[in-house]
């Protein structure tokens, strides 16, 4: 039982730090694919636990993953963010044009 136990725990830590290395080192429009599914399964959980209000407030930030975050919103934050890129795709440089030091 210990081994089994071992083995999920070993498997479980893992998943979280793949999951983080995607999220942290991964395409913007990635990070904001997983949020949102992140939020989204959050949101079926709460549900079928019974806390709706919670599963509502879960399912709107699902739905509106830049609220009130400067530097992905591209214009539509009131706090005068990086409006200079209007919703320009990111920029991929091939590994071959990139000199060794």
């Amino acid at each position: 039982m210990n081994r089994l136990l071992d083995g999920s725990l070993v498997s479980l830590a893992l998943a979280a730090s793949i999951t983080y290395a995607l999220g942290s080192l991964g395409p913007k429009s990635l990070r904001q694919r997983m949020r949102a599914r992140l939020a989204r399964l959050a949101a079926g959980i709460a549900h079928r636990i019974g806390l709706g209000r919670m599963a509502r407030r879960l399912e709107a930030t699902a739905a509106n993953p830049a609220a009130g975050a400067c530097g992905g919103c591209h214009g539509s934050c009131s706090e005068g963010g990086d409006q200079s890129r209007d919703g320009a795709p990111e920029v991929r440089v091939p590994l071959d044009l990139i000199g060794k030091r």
